[in-house]
């Protein structure tokens, strides 16, 4: 597929709001993918990276041919979103979130809210389907909850590696976070912290996992996909919703570590009420920054399918 370069702009900027969403813990990069058309084809991109390394080989190095096996404009425009994302929005978003948590959640509490409504449309609801999602629903739920502890272990080679296998697996999930993975794995304010001041060291065994991890679980999601859209679409769209568990704008702090740096922050933490909540609780503020979040996913779905119906055309 012959890419434009508008069309590299739009998928860069698309990895852009990925990058961003996966920085945050409770909100995942699949969904911005997923809203905004562009999963499927990650997903089959993926899962064909092996068979593209050896048509590289078999071809005796024929680029042309590897790079269209590849994908590579779609993926090198995608990933290349992804990481300028991740590299001038972690310190801005991780600031937010320390100063602002009740508006930053609020929002993304819209983005999950309208993406549940926009891919449930896509859906053939029967008991089956409902039956799934109240399951899936229900298991995002639980394991989303901020009362979960949080695994602590010290950061060697390997559980880096482990890490950043088990992340992207959820970073491609829609409604669960990669990054909520790091917080129960311990590993999120640590990692953050290496994005932050560039430890390739770190960066390069974390991301040697997430490209093993990401290269096995692709080929289970695109399985899924072609043999049961329906169900996954049901079971991803229940994961969502159950992930607003953990996104939930009004917290209580119950556990407290300190970071390397010497602060204090919160470890564990349950959800409440706007009116039990220690501190302003901004409702107003927090009702219209939701309404904004989930606005802005039915303007990504128009700005899609304008695109897409041009390239009908």
């Amino acid at each position: 597929m012959k890419r434009t370069f508008k069309d590299c702009l739009l998928i860069a900027a698309k990895g852009v709001a990925m990058g961003a969403a996966d920085v945050v813990p409770g909100v995942s990069g699949g969904t911005v993918a997923l809203i905004s058309g562009i999963y499927d084809e990650l997903i089959n991109t993926l899962k064909n990276v092996p068979n593209a390394v050896k048509c590289l080989f078999k071809s005796r190095f024929n680029l042309p041919l590897f790079w269209k096996e590849l994908n590579g404009t779609f993926l090198t425009a995608l990933l290349s979103g992804i990481a300028l994302s991740f590299i001038s929005l972690a310190k801005l978003i991780t600031y937010l979130l320390e100063n602002q948590p009740v508006l930053v959640w609020s929002f993304f509490t819209g983005l999950i809210l309208a993406s549940t409504v926009f891919i449930a449309r896509d859906v053939k609801w029967n008991l089956k389907a409902a039956v799934a999602f109240v399951l899936f629903a229900a298991v995002s739920f639980f394991i989303t909850s901020p009362e979960n502890s949080p695994l602590q272990s010290a950061p060697a080679p390997w559980y880096i590696f482990l890490c950043g296998a088990i992340a992207i697996c959820a970073m491609i999930l829609p409604g669960i976070s990669g990054s909520f993975i790091l917080v129960l794995l311990g590993q999120y304010f640590f990692m953050m912290t290496a994005i932050h001041e560039l430890h390739f060291i770190i960066l390069l065994i974390f991301l040697c996992g997430a490209i093993i991890g990401l290269l096995l679980f692709s080929n289970i999601l695109s399985w899924l996909l072609k043999r049961y859209k329906n169900m996954t679409l049901v079971s991803l769209t229940g994961f969502m919703l159950g992930s607003l568990n953990k996104i939930w704008p009004w917290k209580r702090t119950l556990e407290t570590f300190t970071d390397s740096h010497g602060i204090v922050k919160p470890l564990v933490e349950e959800n409440v009420l706007p009116g039990h909540y220690y501190g302003n609780p901004q409702l107003f503020r927090a009702i219209l920054v939701a309404c904004a979040g989930f606005a802005l996913i039915f303007v990504i779905e128009r700005i899609s399918l304008h695109i897409r119906k041009s390239h009908a055309k």
